[in-house]
């Protein structure tokens, strides 16, 4: 994702008490923004339904071979609903937090990248609220895992929430899916800014399994993870443009408040060496420049004949 981790150079380290309110506004926009559109039951079941006709039209319709599997086998059914309820909200905050304490540089660019396809993926669930396997007649041959495993967790029969708050979420946002879309953007991360062999396995394997996942316990479709990662594909090609726009916000607003920008490194300004001063003469420091009043300008004893450098040199 080259548009989302290329990081300018002269990047000054964001304060933790702006960052705090801004993402702690957005994802309450995110999270308000889903349960004020939930839409039509009947239009979100026609979506899934179209969904699911689509994937066995073409064949790809893994999440049922995958659902079978973790309902058959507990011993991949219960870790992998702990998984879905529990990673999501863990792994992403983590990684942004380390991104801001041991990758300043690069936290403004993932940070922006993370809200802004959030944001995208509330557009998604507006203009297509889709009925996730789970919630689908069960002629069609779906399970959730999450209501079959619910003794072993926190969760009830409302997919993730815990027990008697299913009614503050909205279940029939499955288009795109945010859980593989967050986990490809965690991994990506791991990946360019990670060290080690482990870490940038980690990033190659999470948004794998997360996929895996989501599937089998029947919470979304395969094409709902391939909305996913096409929204933070999306928002990577965003970043640069939503970065441009919100410097120029915040100068306009540091004028009408009267407050100066924080100073930064001189643009075209040139930079002779750490330490080093130069004097009247000099180009670069210790080496004197020929002036018209010199012995070399006039061709006097230190001048150089025929090409060769003059004695001192020597």
């Amino acid at each position: 994702m080259p548009h989302a981790t290329a990081a300018p150079s002269g990047v000054h380290r964001p304060r933790w008490w702006r960052e705090l309110p801004l993402i702690a506004a957005v994802y309450a926009l995110y999270s308000a923004g889903r349960l004020l559109v939930r839409g039509d039951i009947q239009a979100a079941v026609h979506h899934g339904l179209t969904i699911l006709d689509i994937e066995k039209t073409l064949r790809i319709n893994a999440e049922h071979p995958l659902n079978r599997l973790f309902t058959a086998h507990p011993a991949i059914g219960i870790p992998a609903d702990f998984a879905y309820a529990s990673l999501h909200y863990v792994v992403t905050p983590a990684l942004l937090v380390w991104m801001f304490r041991r990758r300043a540089r690069w936290y403004r660019q993932a940070r922006t990248w993370l809200l802004t396809s959030t944001l995208l993926g509330l557009i998604g669930f507006t203009l297509l609220p889709t009925c996730p396997p789970r919630l689908l007649d069960a002629r069609h041959g779906f399970v959730d895992t999450m209501a079959q495993y619910s003794s072993y967790g926190w969760w009830g029969a409302e997919a993730s929430a815990p027990r008697g708050l299913g009614g503050m979420t909205n279940q029939y946002a499955a288009m795109p899916s945010l859980h593989v879309g967050w986990a490809l953007w965690c991994g990506v991360l791991l990946w360019r800014h990670g060290r080690g062999p482990v870490v940038r396995t980690l990033g190659v394997v999470y948004p794998l399994v997360t996929t895996f996942v989501v599937m089998g316990t029947a919470n979304h479709y395969l094409l709902d993870a391939v909305a996913g990662a096409a929204v933070m594909v999306a928002g990577a090609l965003l970043t640069r443009h939503v970065l441009r726009i919100a410097d120029r916000w915040a100068a306009r607003l540091r004028a009408v408040l009267g407050l100066s920008a924080r100073p930064g490194p001189a643009v075209g300004a040139p930079i002779v060496g750490g330490g080093c001063e130069t004097s009247a003469g000099e180009r670069f420091p210790g080496r004197r420049t020929p002036s018209a009043h010199s012995p070399v300008a006039r061709g006097g004893p230190g001048a150089a004949v025929d090409g060769a450098a003059p004695a001192a040199a020597r």
